[in-house]
C-alpha cells in the first residue's frame, strides 16, 4: 500500500491531536513539526484541509493550536486518508485501460473494486484511539 507523505504527516498530526486530547491544551504546529521531523509549511497546509472536513479545530492566541473536534475514539484511519487522498485517488484508472471490454476486464475490475472495498473497510475500523494505545503499548 503506498502513502503519501501528505497523508503521512496527517496521521501524524491526528494522532498527536489524539494522544493529547485528554490534557485540553491545544497542541502547537511547532511541536508536531519538531517531535516528527515534518516540515511546518506543510504541515499547516494539512491542519487546514483537516479543519476544512471538521476532523480539528484551531484556537489562536498566545497558547493557541490544534484539537480535534470529536473523541479519537470516533475519529478513523480511513477517515484521515480519505480526506487527505481523496483528490488525488479519483480516476486512478489508466487511460491506456480499455473501458469497454471482455469479461476479462470485468473480473479484474471486480476483483480490484473488491479489495479496495476491503482496505477501506479495514481502515475504517482503525480509529485513532486504537492507534495511540498500541504506540503507548510498544505495538509497533
Amino acid at each position: 500500500m503506498k502513502i503519501s507523505a501528505k497523508t503521512e504527516y496527517a496521521c501524524i498530526a491526528v494522532m498527536e491531536l489524539a494522544a493529547n486530547k485528554h490534557s485540553n491544551v491545544p497542541v502547537r504546529i511547532r511541536n508536531i513539526a519538531e517531535k516528527h521531523n515534518v516540515p511546518p509549511r506543510f504541515l499547516v497546509q494539512i491542519l487546514l484541509q483537516l479543519k476544512g472536513a471538521a476532523i480539528v479545530s484551531s484556537i489562536r492566541g498566545a497558547s493557541g493550536g490544534y484539537q480535534l473536534t470529536r473523541g479519537p475514539e470516533q475519529i478513523t484511519l480511513g477517515e484521515v486518508m480519505n480526506i487527505i487522498d481523496a483528490p488525488a485517488r479519483a480516476g486512478k484508472r489508466s487511460s491506456a485501460a480499455p473501458t469497454v471490454g471482455s469479461s476479462t476486464v470485468g473480473v479484474l475490475t471486480k476483483a480490484w473494486e473488491n479489495a479496495e472495498r476491503k482496505r477501506q473497510d479495514h481502515l475504517n475500523d482503525i480509529t485513532f484511539a486504537d492507534l495511540v494505545r498500541m504506540a503507548e503499548e510498544g505495538n509497533v
